[in-house]
């Protein structure tokens, strides 16, 4: 049976990010979850802005169902919208995106050996 260190735990416990913080990074990653939406980050990454048509050329995905992921990502501040008459052109909100994407990238590219698994 293993002693609680109640000092330990409660320096612990009042460094957590608060409830909403919680809820607002898991719904964050959540939306980032799906792949046809990393799909179209990637496409942004690699080609900055672009259209609607272009991106669902790009990752190979309808038109409507690339118009619906770029709709919950605007809704979410991931990408920003430009609009030039009947078209919208999407570009990343911010450097933050790219920063989450990379670091990602970065962690599933570990060798096995480097996983940390006892």
């Amino acid at each position: 049976m293993s002693v609680v260190d109640a000092d330990r735990v409660a320096a612990v416990q009042k460094a957590l990010p608060s409830d909403d913080s919680v809820r607002n990074l898991a719904h964050v990653f959540g939306l980032l979850a799906d792949p046809g939406r990393l799909r179209l980050i990637s496409a942004l990454l690699e080609g900055g802005e672009m259209c609607v048509c272009d991106l669902a050329a790009a990752t190979g995905q309808s038109m409507s169902a690339a118009s619906h992921a770029l709709r919950l990502l605007r809704a979410d501040r991931v990408v920003k919208v430009r609009r030039a008459g009947r078209m919208a052109y999407y570009r990343l909100a911010d450097s933050h995106v790219r920063m989450l994407f990379d670091l990602a990238i970065t962690h599933i590219g570990h060798d096995e050996g480097d996983r940390g698994d006892d």
